[in-house]
């Protein structure tokens, strides 16, 4: 993938609940002043808390029910649809998924390979998929943390772009743990998102480089 242009990037981000790591995005963009707006949030449920937020941001929100829907297939064609008209028709230059509990489809994710992010709270390739942190703490970690990674149609899958290590401490529960990763999550993928906006990520293959080489790892403070 050529090294991206710094222009003005809508970024649109599906979430399915209160959305914390969207609002760290949100604000980020906004007090650091990326080439970039926020130019949807989406949800497949319409409780989701995270839409009122936004709203009361004034960013356009859109809540699409997945329970409506008859199979996976014909609700990724509306969310795509949706994706595609933010900005008046122009779409969206990158797709944030940010506490997104739906599986989206392959063809979903060819549409939009290479800017379509995710973020894990794990240190992928281990323990994709749910109950990260019970897993971890089962396993005997010393450490656990969170991905951001490019997605793929793999489940949790995909070339990483950075990382944050968490210690886990001896007392640990699932929720604390679960606590302090959240906190390294809301740093890592404001930080992983601008990276995208101002050009500054190559992905070549299953290898991304940060061009300016700054690091794409932090052990975070237990």
């Amino acid at each position: 993938m050529p090294t991206l242009a710094a222009l003005m990037k809508r970024i649109v981000i599906l979430i399915s609940g209160r959305g914390s790591n969207m609002q760290a995005i949100v604000q980020a963009c906004a007090t650091e002043g990326w080439p970039a707006e926020v130019a949807a949030v989406i949800s497949n449920r319409p409780d989701a808390a995270g839409l009122d937020w936004a709203a009361a941001r004034g960013i356009p929100t859109v809540a699409l029910d997945h329970h409506r829907f008859t199979d996976r297939a014909t609700f990724d064609a509306e969310l795509a649809a949706a994706i595609d008209a933010v900005g008046e028709g122009a779409g969206a230059d990158l797709v944030v998924l940010a506490g997104y509990m739906r599986i989206l489809g392959e063809p979903f994710v060819r549409r939009y390979a290479g800017r379509l992010v995710n973020i894990h709270p794990s240190l992928l390739p281990a323990f994709a998929g749910l109950k990260t942190h019970q897993r971890a703490l089962d396993a005997g970690c010393k450490f656990a943390g969170a991905t951001v990674h490019f997605v793929t149609p793999e489940l949790d899958h995909g070339p990483i772009i950075c990382q944050a290590v968490v210690p886990v401490l001896a007392d640990d529960s699932a929720e604390r743990l679960a606590d302090r990763v959240l906190l390294a999550e809301h740093q890592i993928y404001p930080r992983a998102v601008r990276w995208w906006v101002e050009g500054r990520l190559r992905l070549d293959g299953e290898q991304v480089t940060q061009i300016d080489g700054l690091p794409q790892g932090w052990v975070m403070p237990g």
